[in-house]
């Protein structure tokens, strides 16, 4: 179940969203399987530890992020990925890994590939291993204010992106 601040950070927000239940999915691309849905319109948060502090990078399923990219992007000479108990008590309420992509409601800086853009529509984590958020991209980039850019490994070209509408 989604906690309900989330819910309210978005309706505070007047952003139009959508829940999706679905089975119970630990994994990003098990979600998008769940929802039959491609993994390019599911958002996964990937959290950081840059300069003593913690961001949320924001890339599509199947991509790794590319912590040198972020690096180079944050302008910091260092960086790694958090560890669980670093962030775990950040997210009241939200079910361990599946941490929502919100770093204004979490006081978190958020960096947000550019890939993302062209899903259009897109599926968020949203705390809860069986629920997820619908909404459109640009909502997102509204309401977040992210840097936005090329944050992830390059993809094979058999992975490059194409566009799909989710199912209703």
């Amino acid at each position: 179940m989604i906690p309900d601040s989330i819910i309210e950070y978005l309706q505070r927000h007047r952003v139009p969203f959508e829940r999706r239940s679905h089975f119970r999915a630990l994994r990003a691309q098990s979600l998008a399987a769940s929802l039959h849905v491609t993994g390019f319109q599911v958002a996964k948060t990937v959290i950081i530890h840059a300069s003593d502090r913690l961001w949320l990078c924001v890339v599509s399923a199947p991509d790794t992020v590319d912590l040198g990219r972020v690096a180079e992007m944050l302008g910091v000479r260092r960086l790694r990925l958090a560890e669980e108990s670093e962030f775990v008590d950040l997210f009241p309420q939200c079910e361990p890994g599946a941490e929502p992509p919100f770093g204004q409601l979490y006081g978190l800086p958020v960096v947000v590939d550019e890939h993302l853009r062209h899903a259009g529509r897109l599926l968020f984590r949203a705390g809860s291993h069986t629920e997820a958020i619908e909404l459109r991209f640009e909502d997102f980039l509204q309401l977040e204010e992210p840097l936005l850019g090329h944050i992830v490994r390059d993809r094979p070209r058999e992975l490059a992106y194409a566009p799909a509408e989710l199912h209703a």
